[in-house]
């Protein structure tokens, strides 16, 4: 039988806890780019990333209310999410570091929107933002999609209970399993 526990016998819902459970579920490592009004690429670090909808094209991602660089983003009217891939954990600790560090030495290209498109990642997104909601501490951006591509050879760096790290796929189309 199983045993339902009371909110009591669980523990409150204190943001420590919270994130500490909410640490169990591992998500994917991304880098959100942009341009200021001046040009000046801007990028930052971001675990929240979703897909939304199909149709019509949809992602978003959360940045904390408290983000230096959201506002340059926002401002923008556009972004790109660079996949960050597993051999290049370095741009997590880049992207949320110094801001006048994080292009520094780094190669990237233009995406349609002008956002730039880091050499290295996985996949990239291009989006136009179509809605921005305030969700507690965060915002929730909302993209539309305009252009995207990906490179399937290489795996996506994951964040999981505070740590960084890889991939390994069970199967190889979700039906059947790899040997």
């Amino acid at each position: 039988m199983t045993a339902i526990l009371s909110p009591s016998e669980a523990g409150a819902v204190t943001p420590e806890r919270f994130r500490h459970v909410l640490g169990h579920y591992p998500t994917g490592v991304s880098v959100v780019t942009s341009r200021t009004a001046a040009g000046d690429p801007v990028g930052m670090t971001i675990g929240t990333f979703t897909s939304i909808s199909l149709e019509p094209a949809l992602v978003g991602f959360f940045p904390a209310k408290t983000s230096g660089t959201f506002p340059a983003i926002r401002d923008s009217g556009g972004f790109c999410v660079n996949v960050v891939a597993d051999q290049h954990h370095e741009l997590c600790g880049r992207f949320a570091g110094p801001v006048e560090r994080r292009f520094e030495g780094l190669e990237w290209q233009e995406a349609p929107s002008g956002a730039p498109v880091l050499a290295d990642a996985l996949a990239w997104i291009d989006c136009d933002i179509e809605q921005i909601t305030d969700t507690g501490d965060h915002h929730l951006v909302v993209g539309r999609v305009r252009a995207l591509a990906a490179e399937p050879v290489r795996r996506p760096l994951l964040f999981f209970q505070g740590g960084l790290g890889s991939f390994r796929p069970l199967t190889t189309d979700g039906r059947r399993e790899t040997r």
